[in-house]
């Protein structure tokens, strides 16, 4: 199956991610965020760890990139998508949980708006259960409408369940802004 029901083994999965790079970043200011929908307690999701390493200043970005390189990963751009460059692992370096934990790395500036969609959607969805319910059922549909394909699952999910998350990223926004004021 495409979608797996929700397990806490995906938070284990991004900490232990996330302890093997700390232990090569440098110092500098910067943060990793557990994203995507394994992130969002109790929501079933493909299984694989999508994290966010977010920096502050623009010349962070070679100093990470130089880091992850070192430990086994390659960048491979952005991907179409502003100030969110993608890393994936390669076959020069070997790692006990880097290469068992399917994961989907991005680094990211702090005024990314990529970076920006991803915090806001999963904080909505961690908060209110009708939208991950909802959000859920959406999923099931478009795996089962894609016959469990990962390429057409990605179209459709770009067609049909974007619009879903841009109405809840707004709410969030408006949510923020209201517990300001």
């Amino acid at each position: 199956m495409l979608i797996t029901e929700y397990t806490p083994t995906w938070i284990t999965d991004f900490e232990a991610i996330k302890l093997a790079i700390e232990t090569v970043l440098p110092e500098i200011e910067y943060s990793i965020e557990h994203v995507g929908s394994t992130s969002v307690p109790h929501l079933a999701a493909k299984p694989i760890i999508d994290l966010d390493i977010i920096y502050q200043q623009p010349a962070d970005f070679e100093l990470i990139k130089s880091a992850l390189e070192k430990l086994g990963y390659t960048h491979h751009g952005n991907q179409g998508i502003e100030d969110r460059d993608v890393f994936k692992r390669n076959a020069t370096c070997s790692h006990a949980v880097l290469d068992t934990v399917k994961q989907h790395l991005y680094v990211c500036p702090i005024h990314s708006k990529a970076l920006e969609r991803h915090i806001l959607s999963r904080d909505y969805l961690r908060k209110h259960e009708w939208a991950r319910l909802e959000y859920q059922q959406i999923k099931y549909r478009l795996a089962e409408e894609a016959n469990q394909d990962k390429k057409v699952y990605a179209a459709l999910k770009e067609l049909h369940a974007n619009p879903f998350i841009d109405s809840i990223i707004e709410k969030e926004k408006n949510d923020r802004i209201t517990s300001v004021s």
